[in-house]
């Protein structure tokens, strides 16, 4: 993999350092890899290809292309794993559809992964962090995707669609087959169990 850039969204609080020379960092980020993945990943081939699937390769190949890796620090990591996660999904699609490679697609997939992180790293600070708020989330997004996945299956798809994915509650409703006032219930103890989870 070529050098990444951290993203700018991320330029007001200073990351915490990373150290990449043991491979078994890239594991670590299992769980918030899949969660972004299910995020982008189209319905057409979710049945066919599992999140688990994809987020295997992207780990595989962070870790042979380790060396490739120019930051240093944990965000800046996070934002190379990105870029081979969007890759990976791009190529799934381009594959599916017999399509040409499309690099902008990519960047705009790069962009649309960022954009979610962005929301999970937000998801506990209210609708307007604070750099210092982002600060500390950001080094705990390891926990809270671990926190997110443990949600039971209705809770956490509720909290992707509206959360990461920016979608309206009556937008949730309709994708998830249930009324407003059930997906407002299912975000409400989503939330509950993650503060609960965290710590407040």
């Amino acid at each position: 993999m070529g050098t990444s850039k951290e993203d700018p969204q991320h330029t007001d609080y200073q990351s915490e350092p990373i150290d990449v020379r043991d491979p078994a960092v890239v594991a670590r980020y299992e769980l918030y890899l899949k969660m972004l993945a299910r995020t982008q990943m189209r319905k057409a081939y979710q049945a066919k290809i599992g999140g688990s699937d994809i987020v295997q390769q992207v780990m595989l190949q962070a870790v042979q292309g380790l060396s490739g890796f120019r930051g240093g620090t944990e965000a800046e990591f996070r934002a190379w794993l990105r870029q081979i996660l969007a890759r990976h999904l791009c190529h799934l699609d381009r594959d599916l559809h017999r399509d040409k490679r499309d690099i902008r697609r990519e960047q705009s997939m790069e962009q649309k992964l960022a954009q979610s992180s962005l929301r999970l790293e937000g998801l506990l600070a209210g609708s307007d962090p604070t750099p210092s708020q982002n600060a500390v989330l950001g080094e705990h997004v390891l926990a809270l995707s671990h926190a997110v996945d443990r949600l039971p299956d209705a809770q956490r798809d509720a909290i992707r669609l509206h959360y990461l994915e920016g979608l309206k509650l009556s937008e949730v409703a309709e994708q998830m087959d249930k009324s407003t006032g059930a997906v407002a219930g299912l975000l409400h103890r989503g939330m509950k169990a993650l503060r609960d989870h965290l710590g407040g």
